[in-house]
């Protein structure tokens, strides 16, 4: 009972709302209802990861033994997917073991945070010697071009995004800044040439002038932001959305969940997916300041910006701001491996929240008997 004093409740306050909000989503695409039922069963695996995260204490993930493992575990994963993998909307990202796919990006974005996290938390002071981001580069470098190639330019995109905010509040100088900025124009411009596939190329074209094809690849961009428009300020009501039930809006359920859930409850309803995002940054951000350690705020803060970077590349590519990428909107889109990931991490920041107000209360309680 003393233990479950400290649960930071807000924190899992925030996260209900979104996940009832997809599984509403999901439930109005009519059908036989598949994707309802396995959000579902995913939701309880999630939950269960969420608490064996709490109940761990979190100092046994700040090892450099546990991160290296989990580091050369996950780049591994990649490496015989990249051999084995089953070719997936044309993609090579997932395994299937029976009826459940594993995607190893996911378990790559937690390890990846936790070994930003440890790294940066010996090395703030010495940050501005440039030789420390381009360490931490290397490590992200190999998963990075692994997930690149097969293809995922939005999660290779999020990895980077990542990187670059926990380099951002480990200490960079301005200097360091503005070479990166220049250098990532320079590998944009040689990707653009010789790395983007022909279909990457026309995603990016098509996100900037989507009426030249509105039948081909223009498609998805028109319907997302037409679904987006007709539901006006209240929306058409739950289970009305032409755009998703008539299934002109294509994958509902992933990567255009914004688009299809804003159709049925309109700007209102996205008012309330803002705010429930809004409390769970304000919980993230306030365990992350009163944690323990830079290690343990480095962790919270690269979780933050992990989700930060899906909510704008998802929401912004649903709205016509950014290109189309299969990106999912964080505890509403279906999918396993996301939905663990994201509970996991939230489990692990809880176990931080809690043994930080046990030790300040145990520390005050001492401080009295001193007096």
């Amino acid at each position: 009972m003393k233990f479950l004093r400290y649960v930071d409740w807000l924190l899992i306050v925030a996260v209900v709302p979104l996940l009832v909000f997809g599984l509403f989503t999901m439930k109005s695409l009519g059908g036989n209802d598949y994707f309802f039922n396995r959000q579902l069963v995913w939701i309880v695996i999630s939950f269960a990861a969420f608490f064996l995260f709490m109940v761990l204490d979190w100092r046994l993930f700040k090892s450099s033994a546990v991160i290296l493992t989990f580091y050369f575990s996950g780049v591994g994963l990649l490496i015989i997917l990249a051999v084995v993998g089953h070719i997936t909307r044309g993609a090579q990202s997932w395994f299937y073991i029976g009826p459940a796919a594993l995607e190893p990006v996911e378990l790559i974005k937690f390890f990846l945070i936790l070994l930003f996290a440890k790294y940066f938390s010996g090395r703030h002071v010495e940050i501005a010697l440039s030789r420390h981001i381009v360490i931490s580069f290397l490590y992200l470098a190999v998963p990075l071009v692994l997930v690149f190639l097969q293809p995922d330019f939005g999660s290779a995109a999020i990895l980077v995004f990542m990187w670059g905010s926990m380099l951002l509040f480990a200490g960079m100088t301005v200097r360091q800044v503005a070479t990166l900025v220049v250098l990532g124009a320079v590998i944009g411009v040689v990707g653009w040439f010789g790395l983007l596939q022909p279909y990457q190329k026309t995603r990016i074209i098509t996100f900037l002038q989507p009426e030249r094809d509105p039948r081909g690849s223009g498609y998805h961009a028109i319907q997302a932001m037409i679904a987006v428009g007709s539901g006006g300020a209240w929306g058409k009501g739950v289970g009305y959305g032409t755009q998703s039930r008539l299934h002109f809006l294509p994958e509902s359920q992933t990567d255009f969940i914004f688009a299809a859930f804003t159709e049925e409850w309109g700007l209102v309803g996205a008012g309330f997916i803002f705010a429930a995002f809004a409390l769970l940054f304000w919980r993230i951000i306030h365990i992350s300041i009163r944690a323990p350690d830079n290690f343990s705020k480095l962790f919270g803060l690269g979780f933050a910006f992990l989700l930060l970077g899906h909510i704008i590349i998802h929401v912004g590519m649903n709205v016509g701001l950014l290109p189309i990428t299969g990106i999912g909107l964080p505890f509403m889109s279906y999918g396993g491996s996301f939905l663990v990931m994201l509970m996991a991490s939230l489990g692990m920041l809880e176990s931080i929240a809690i043994r930080s107000s046990i030790k300040a209360y145990e520390d005050e309680g001492t401080l009295q008997l001193i007096s």
